[in-house]
């Protein structure tokens, strides 16, 4: 080979939009969703081998660089263990899509309301348990209350908002009563999924990479940069869709094929989530940073001991991985 690549270090410059954009494009890739579990395993070792120095000889760059995106579509960046594949961020848009679709379609009675909200916020537990900080475990009784609190909290406001608008707005805008439960579940759900994170802190690090201290300040920060994402992520096609087919449902043609408006809201969900998907997660750095400054003001104990570990010598910024 001729030039040897850094198999640790991203393919593009992380710190702009463009380079997390087209990392993301790259990682999120739908079809390595359906990629065989030998396949991923052999990717991870292969990437393992190759940080060694020991990979078989003839291995080329586009084998490595093709295991390289395998490894990270699949395995956790803290754990290095095995995702499950429905809770992977290349599986966003065929679960988004196909759930997303649903509930934008069948929005009209209250059952399916409650149905269908309750079907996205398990997707999106499993989504935010999948991609949180993993040196910040939480037990099962914690995952409980967060599912639990999720799940109730995107009911009641799909069933309060739809019931508000019966009475004061048309029928147009009941369709957006998907959305507004979607956000306001979010909200909810991903603090609570990470909450762990919010109670302990998340560790921190210096340029270096070097473990230095944790902060219960970089936890909120991130997650909070998650939640706006994640509400980004789905609202043009849950914002745009409604006012499409609200203007084409009521020509004949559109009458005629009733029962393919949930496949036609579907693809388009898909539409929009195929470029969504790495434009939320790219809003943000991955590696996230903090100001020591800020730290020393509103955690000044947790500063103390990081000042502590690094003998009186704080960076002015530290860092941090914010999760997906």
């Amino acid at each position: 080979m001729s030039e040897r690549l850094n198999i640790d270090a991203p393919l593009w410059d992380l710190n702009t939009f463009v380079g997390r954009f087209k990392h993301f494009l790259w990682v999120t890739d739908p079809r390595t969703c359906i990629v065989s579990e030998k396949t991923l395993d052999d990717a991870k070792i292969l990437v393992e081998q190759y940080r060694n120095g020991l990979e078989p000889p003839g291995t080329s760059t586009e084998q490595v660089i093709y295991a390289k995106k395998l490894y990270e579509s699949a395995f956790h960046p803290d754990s290095g263990e095995k995702q499950n594949v429905f809770g992977r961020m290349s599986f966003q848009v065929p679960g988004g899509m196909a759930i997303t679709g649903a509930m934008l379609q069948f929005y009209r009675t209250s059952t399916a309301i409650v149905f269908w909200q309750w079907v996205n916020q398990s997707f999106n537990a499993l989504v935010n348990y999948t991609n949180r900080n993993a040196k910040s475990p939480i037990s099962t009784n914690q995952l409980v209350i967060a599912y639990v609190s999720a799940t109730s909290s995107a009911m009641l406001t799909a069933v309060g908002y739809k019931a508000f608008l019966a009475k004061r707005a048309s029928p147009f805008f009941q369709r957006y009563v998907p959305f507004a439960a979607v956000a306001a579940a979010n909200c909810v759900n991903i603090p609570l999924m990470r909450q762990t994170e919010i109670l302990n802190g998340v560790d921190c690090t210096d340029e270096d990479g070097n473990i230095i201290g944790q902060s219960r300040l970089a936890a909120v920060k991130g997650i909070s940069q998650v939640v706006i994402s994640r509400i980004i992520m789905c609202a043009p096609g849950m914002l745009v869709l409604p006012v499409i087919m609200e203007k084409i449902e009521p020509y004949p043609w559109m009458q005629r094929i009733k029962f393919l408006h949930a496949p036609i809201q579907v693809m388009g969900v898909g539409c929009f989530l195929s470029f969504m998907v790495p434009v939320a997660c790219s809003l943000f750095p991955q590696r996230c940073s903090l100001s020591t400054s800020l730290m020393a003001k509103l955690e000044p104990e947790e500063y103390e001991k990081m000042k502590n570990n690094c003998n009186g010598k704080v960076p002015a910024k530290v860092y941090f991985n914010k999760g997906l």
